[in-house]
């Protein structure tokens, strides 16, 4: 590789790590606040937010590695224009084409890193946070036992906590039993504690009441009991707990290339559907490269003018929100229809017909300066 282009792979480069730097830390930031929220309301510790966090990190870098790559070469390329070095570089005879060869070998080295991520760290984390889910999904307190706010354990069960305190003791607990409208139960109490046994958890409600309303030959009856310690038995009303199909999102490539019955079976997919899914990962990396040379190739466009480039910016900007729409929207074709798979490759393709274009029109300025003339 010649001084020139080791010259601007190493700029780019160094801007691909700042942008990327910042836009994973403003994304997953943002990612972790709403996570720790809802795990903290379901009554998780610190260390399972920690955990959680850390496992959404591959697919937040998956998705910011694009916009990194175009805001690092269009940053560059403005920055080496701004600084008349790229006027020198045409001056000495380099063409456009020849620029754009570093850049496209920092586009693909920003793909290699989107595939590691794509086809290795994403499904490996998606797979561990399902596990975890499914561990958290089986804990009663967790699921359950939110303060202030009615739930619904069950069809005919309602709960309401006040409030849990540190050493998980529950405050003032309402719990309606309506599954039988003949014998309704309404159980009040000042406080209670979940114990856990073998044949699943009870509920010890302390200081506290039940009322009974019973209906019998068209006659309603409503009696009052106060107890000063009562056990209820939520295991055999709750049952055993649900299981969530397997997501597709958490095997690897090679699986979903080839699915086995047994995959179909857990997922609850169609050969179809894993094949789509396997393709958009193939076609996710070359995003990368298409976005890094829309950010260069759309400023060499135009004239040079001591306002800046900021009109090809904005071309820049609006053929990037184009590919990044496209892609979108056909990402959501495919998984409606999973035989209109090829057409995640069209974003990408559409993306470099683009770069093609620009290219050839700055190779060219004598079209372009007809094209403003006229």
């Amino acid at each position: 590789m010649a001084r020139i282009d080791r010259y601007i792979l190493s700029q780019f480069l160094t801007l691909f790590g700042f942008f990327a730097l910042v836009l994973v830390s403003v994304y997953w930031i943002n990612r972790a606040v709403s996570l720790f929220e809802q795990l903290i309301s379901d009554g998780q510790t610190a260390m399972v937010v920690v955990e959680f966090t850390a496992l959404t990190l591959p697919l937040v870098i998956s998705v910011v590695l694009p916009i990194a790559a175009f805001a690092a070469s269009a940053y560059g390329t403005n920055r080496l224009s701004s600084e008349s070095e790229l006027v020198a570089m045409q001056a000495a005879g380099m063409s456009p084409w020849r620029l754009a060869r570093p850049v496209l070998v920092y586009g693909f080295l920003v793909a290699i890193m989107s595939a590691v991520l794509v086809h290795g760290l994403v499904p490996a984390a998606r797979a561990r946070m399902a596990d975890r889910q499914q561990e958290l999904a089986e804990n009663v307190t967790a699921q359950f036992l939110r303060p202030g706010v009615f739930q619904f354990p069950a069809d005919g069960l309602t709960l309401y906590i006040r409030d849990i305190a540190n050493d998980g003791r529950m405050k003032d607990l309402f719990f309606q039993d309506s599954r039988d409208l003949k014998n309704e139960k309404t159980y009040s109490a000042s406080e209670a504690y979940l114990i856990r046994s073998d044949t699943g958890p009870k509920l010890l409600m302390v200081q506290g009441s039940v009322q009974t309303l019973r209906q019998t030959n068209g006659r309603q009856s409503l009696s009052l009991t106060r107890f000063t310690d009562m056990t209820y038995d939520l295991g055999a009303v709750l049952g055993p707990a649900k299981t969530k199909s397997r997501d597709l999102r958490t095997y690897s490539t090679p699986a979903l290339f080839w699915p086995s019955p047994e995959l179909l079976q857990a997922t609850g997919s169609t050969y179809d559907k894993a094949r789509a899914e396997a393709f958009e990962r193939l076609a996710k990396p070359f995003l990368s490269p298409v976005t890094a040379m829309l950010g260069f190739a759309m400023l060499l466009l135009g004239n040079f003018s001591r306002f800046g480039v900021w009109k090809q910016l904005i071309w820049s900007v609006m053929a990037l929100i184009f590919v990044q729409f496209l892609d979108t929207a056909l990402t959501s074709q495919v998984e409606r229809d999973a035989s209109k798979w090829p057409l995640v490759w069209v974003p990408a393709l559409v993306g470099a017909a683009i770069c093609l274009v620009a290219l050839w029109l700055a190779a060219r300025p004598k079209c372009i300066r007809k094209g403003e003339s006229a």
